[in-house]
């Protein structure tokens, strides 16, 4: 059925296609992670802002 040399294309495909995989599931959590991150931090900046002109 497979010649060994398909048979090693195959696990080579197999493989770079299980890296990009978790490559790409890691991304997406560690882009997720630091825009919500980014996000809490401006929301922080204005509400301090916010309070500094209220105070004085």
């Amino acid at each position: 059925m497979f010649e060994f040399q398909q048979y090693l294309g195959f696990l080579l495909f197999l493989t770079i296609l299980t890296i990009g995989f978790w490559l790409m599931i890691f991304l997406v959590g560690f882009v997720h992670y630091w825009l919500g991150g980014a996000i809490m931090e401006l929301i922080k900046e204005k509400r301090a802002k916010r309070q500094a002109e209220l105070e004085g």
